[in-house]
């Protein structure tokens, strides 16, 4: 699979279809920067045209064009064009395969774009920084270098780029195996790559998804995406994107058992990187011809071929994981069907290593956490939007309320008028109408403020309605977010399961079984059914975690001893830890109040915040001496101190562990966020005792940290059952 030869064939695209006329329109550019040699921003962009023009003939000379631009650029000083010089350098650093000056480039436009609050430019580095990681096979920065990129092209309404972002998002998706998204990504973005005329990202989607079909064996499907690209290509002129669709067929061809074909095209694209000398894709096309040679029989041919390409892919700058997985297994092979087992076994470590770095575990690990972020934060500015609208309904409703008073305002006023004239009616009797009228009056606008009143009070009612909407609206999504990847992965490993089970059942029904596939199938079968009880007993913790906040029987408040609670939950939380870790020991040390005296609270609730937080202390110090190994003089230790303070009691619990990052630390109390890693926490242990803490007693739940360093947490609970209803009920919990 070759995702990021088609990512270059890209940018090879952009200035592709100009060959018959690139001669002349460089020596008119040339003619023009000799007659005029004022160093302005037109001297900038006539040199960027010249780049331009280069661009397919010499990539060398049209860098050396370049950086001149840019130096004049940074001069002028010319934001603009530095930027597209930026951008422009990092691409035929790419193309050369430099990857590291690449990058260099690539991070200096990141730079400049943010100084200048440029979300287009943004979007279009991101891109860049994405297409650099994904060339060398790194998936997780690739995703998390896209993921960032799309919300500066939203912003900048920049279609073309959300385009080419989501096809790169979807690219690290077909690295990672997850095919089902990757496809739903790739035809949205067929879709709007075709309503924008986008003709190259049209022929590198169309590559992809021809990728993604040929790893799921769906041969027509893959070769009728494939023959489109090539056809895309070949109309744009990009002899490289051309290059890349041969070496996809070949390779397909050799999947199916089509030998014959396999090595035609296989010859065919090494002979046109070849005779293009296009550095990037040749490497590719040499190891798609020895593979199409090793399933023939033709085995020293293979071998030739197979260091070529192994040789080819050590020497790019930045090297390409993939180009070497697929060498080594190759060379592994041919090793080993000549009995050079010594070498087979080196270069199958080799191809293990290079597989494992590309998409092993914890690279979906990473992955995953990055698209979990990006959708919480999508989720974040939703829920953003929506209190930012209840609080302008807020504001409107003070304004009715201020208005109100002034109406009931003017009405005591006529009231006392309407008095004075009483007393005075014997004297006024011609005024008895007007006063008679003035009453009628009074009584229609006390039956219209009554009117507007219960409207006010209808459509208070309807905003707390909508407050409760929003909150479920969020526990929901996090819910269905978080039981979701489980279940994918329990679904997943079914199939497998399920696959596996009727290879077995196959092999059983051979006259002659093998019983060493018998015992592979079998070993793979008990791993998944491993990886299935893991991803199910993650979906029973979270469904644990919400039972617990569950409204269950409150049970009667008595008067607690906070020391004695403290002192027997953080027994209990270390006597947990000891019981998965038996040669693990914390040093605990308490610096109690001796007054500090009762509060009224429900022992087993106080208990269940107190476990939370002596848990999360005792795995925050467990996971710093885990890191910094057995030899570090790191001494992992936990305190606990009460004391009073006016009518309220303070906790703190204070370690000396892994501490929280500041980003994290402002949303420790959300609902699902964790900053343990998957499958080890449910995010619902601090929310659930900071539901209970400023909710059930009115109290307080603050966190404070420095990361690497140390972690507090201050509990604050009313002494007096009156008082915690009282700060409660006025809304300061």
């Amino acid at each position: 699979m070759k995702r990021w030869l088609v990512l270059f064939a890209v940018a090879g695209a952009l200035n592709a279809g100009r060959a018959a006329a690139q001669t002349r329109a460089a020596d008119s550019l040339r003619a023009l920067l000799g007659a005029d040699k004022r160093a302005d921003t037109l001297r900038v962009r006539r040199l960027q045209a010249l780049s331009g023009e280069l661009m397919m003939e010499d990539v060398s000379r049209a860098i050396a064009v370049l950086e001149q631009g840019l130096a004049l650029a940074r001069r002028l000083p010319d934001p603009i064009g530095e930027g597209r010089a930026l951008i422009r350098l990092g691409t035929l650093s790419r193309m050369q395969t430099d990857y590291a000056q690449a990058r260099r480039y690539t991070q200096q436009a990141l730079n400049l774009f943010a100084r200048r609050a440029d979300h287009r430019g943004l979007a279009t580095a991101y891109l860049q920084l994405s297409f650099v990681e994904n060339v060398q096979s790194n998936v997780a920065a690739a995703l998390q270098a896209a993921l960032h990129g799309l919300p500066h092209a939203e912003q900048a309404g920049d279609r073309m780029a959300q385009t080419r972002l989501q096809m790169a998002i979807a690219s690290t998706y077909v690295q990672l195996g997850n095919y089902k998204e990757a496809l739903t990504t790739l035809r949205r973005s067929l879709r709007q790559a075709q309503a924008l005329g986008d003709k190259p990202v049209v022929a590198t989607v169309y590559n992809l998804m021809g990728t993604t079909y040929q790893t799921q064996r769906h041969w027509a499907q893959a070769l009728a995406c494939f023959q489109r690209s090539a056809q895309l290509n070949r109309l744009l002129g990009d002899l490289p994107g051309v290059t890349s669709n041969e070496v996809s067929v070949s390779e397909l061809y050799a999947q199916r058992g089509d030998l014959r074909r396999a090595l035609v095209h296989g010859r065919r694209a090494l002979a046109t990187a070849r005779t293009s000398h296009d550095a990037f894709n040749l490497p590719a096309a040499a190891l798609a011809l020895a593979r199409a040679y090793l399933l023939a029989g033709r085995t020293d041919s293979a071998l030739i071929l197979a260091r070529q390409g192994f040789a080819l892919s050590q020497s790019a700058r930045g090297d390409s994981k993939e180009n070497l997985r697929n060498a080594s297994d190759i060379l592994a092979q041919a090793y080993a069907r000549r009995g050079q087992f010594a070498e087979a076994y080196r270069y199958q470590r080799l191809w293990t290593a290079y597989r494992d770095s590309i998409a092993g575990e914890d690279t979906q690990r990473k992955t995953s956490a990055l698209r979990y972020g990006y959708e919480l934060d999508r989720k974040q500015d939703q829920i953003t939007l929506l209190t930012q609208a209840r609080q302008l309904q807020a504001q409107r409703a003070a304004r009715q309320r201020l208005q109100l008073l002034g109406l009931l305002a003017g009405l005591l006023g006529t009231v006392l008028v309407a008095g004075l004239l009483g007393r005075n009616i014997y004297l006024k009797q011609r005024t008895n109408r007007a006063l008679n009228a003035k009453n009628d009056q009074i009584a229609r606008q006390r039956d219209h403020l009554d009117q507007a009143l219960t409207r006010l009070k209808a459509a208070q009612s309807q905003l707390v309605q909508s407050e409760k909407m929003v909150a479920l609206a969020a526990l929901t999504a996090g819910v269905a977010h978080e039981i979701q990847n489980p279940l994918n992965f329990v679904n997943n490993f079914s199939e497998v399961s399920l696959e596996l089970m009727a290879e077995l059942e196959e092999e059983q029904r051979q006259p002659a079984p093998d019983g060493a596939v018998a015992t592979g199938l079998l070993s793979d079968l008990k791993l998944n059914l491993g990886k299935i009880h893991q991803h199910g007993t993650r979906a029973a913790g979270i469904v644990k975690g919400m039972l617990d906040h569950a409204p269950a029987d409150a049970g009667q408040r008595q008067a607690v001893d906070l020391n004695a609670l403290a002192r027997d939950y953080l027994r209990l939380a270390y006597h947990s830890l000891q019981t998965k870790y038996p040669n693990f020991t914390v040093a605990r040390t308490f610096d109690l109040d001796p007054a500090l005296g009762t509060l009224p609270a429900v022992p087993q609730e106080l208990g269940r915040v107190l476990l939370n937080l002596f848990t999360n202390a005792l795995y925050a110090v467990h996971e710093k001496a885990a890191a910094l190994g057995p030899n570090a003089a790191y001494a992992p230790a936990v305190r606990v101190r009460t004391r009073r303070l006016g009518g309220y009691l303070e906790l703190h619990v204070r370690d000396n562990g892994t501490g929280i990052p500041p980003l994290a630390l402002e949303k420790i109390f959300d609902p699902f966020f964790t900053t343990k890693p998957p499958g080890e926490g449910t995010g619902l242990g601090l929310w659930l005792s900071y539901d209970i803490v400023t909710k059930s007693y009115g109290g307080t739940l603050a966190a404070r940290s420095e990361a690497g360093a140390y972690s507090e947490l201050m509990l604050t609970l009313p002494q007096s059952e009156q008082l915690g209803q009282a700060v409660n009920g006025n809304g300061h919990a």
